[in-house]
């Protein structure tokens, strides 16, 4: 079967995986163009018109501020969503360097190497990233960094234990015997056919990145007011939804919630279309 057969055959058995994947395309396109057709301005204020119940001239209602929530929504998500796949793939590529190298080089440099990533899991993850954008300043750029540093210890663990159980194939002792140097030994022979696992993670991560960015903009650290974000849109709305204003943090909610939901079904999809084990 070829991938486009397999990829059909899941979607087939599987409706959610299918239509998590639709939503993940739509909320891409959303992020990629919703800033250039959104109905009002995210940023302007109006003061006449606070905290307004959803209607037909504001689809989500407005904020203690007066500002679209719909605007505002659809505007955060390019922001969220070029957070998490910045940094996701930012740790991807690094992790899955240097854990391919830690695996077949071995010795002393994969020792030295496990224990610091160790350490560095043994952290809570949230808290880790909070500690690191205090250290690096308030920045969108803060975020992405600690977020991609947070996520190195997932792509290196893997990675090594899949290039450790393939470094002694019969095809990597032919490209040894070829010639070929440690570069091409790991990025041509055993890199790509230890990247079906990279992948799985790379979908869960990048909507625990998601939600990971939103948490830190919630508790005041990352994204700044008044940029459009769903954590910061549900922390300014936390403190009038008590008094029955719930538009305010519901759709920022729904839509961090559906994005982070989307991605995870994403990454049971693609193990099963990886793994020809789950097909039978």
């Amino acid at each position: 079967m070829t991938l486009a057969a397999d990829v059909r055959f899941i979607l087939k058995r599987n409706f959610v995986t299918a239509l998590a994947g639709v939503l993940i395309v739509a909320l891409m396109i959303i992020a990629v163009i919703g800033p250039y057709v959104v109905p009002h301005d995210p940023l302007s204020t109006n003061l006449r018109a606070v905290l307004v119940p959803p209607s037909a001239a504001n689809w989500f209602g407005t904020d203690h501020l007066g500002r679209d929530i719909f605007s505002r929504v659809v505007t955060a998500a390019r922001l969220d969503f070029a957070i998490a796949i910045a940094a996701v793939g930012m740790s991807a590529v690094i992790g899955t360097a240097v854990g391919a190298l830690s695996g077949y080089v071995g010795g002393v440099l994969d020792r030295i190497l496990a224990r610091v990533v160790d350490v560095m899991m043994a952290f809570p993850l949230f808290v880790a990233a909070m500690a690191l954008v205090a250290v690096f300043g308030n920045s969108v750029q803060s975020i992405v960094l600690a977020t991609a540093i947070i996520n190195l210890p997932f792509y290196f663990r893997l990675m090594r234990a899949e290039i450790a159980q393939r470094r002694e194939a019969g095809y990597v002792e032919a490209a040894i015997i070829n010639g070929n140097g440690l570069g091409r030994i790991l990025f041509r022979f055993l890199i790509p056919n230890a990247m079906p696992p990279v992948i799985v993670q790379i979908s869960l991560n990048l909507g625990w990145a998601i939600l990971n960015t939103a948490g830190l903009a919630f508790i005041g650290l990352g994204v700044a007011p008044p940029t459009p974000e769903w954590g910061i849109m549900i922390q300014e709305g936390a403190s009038v939804m008590i008094s029955g204003h719930w538009w305010v943090v519901v759709f920022p909610g729904a839509a961090l919630a559906l994005s982070v939901f989307c991605f995870s079904l994403l990454g049971d999809g693609i193990r099963d279309i990886m793994d020809p084990r789950r097909r039978s």
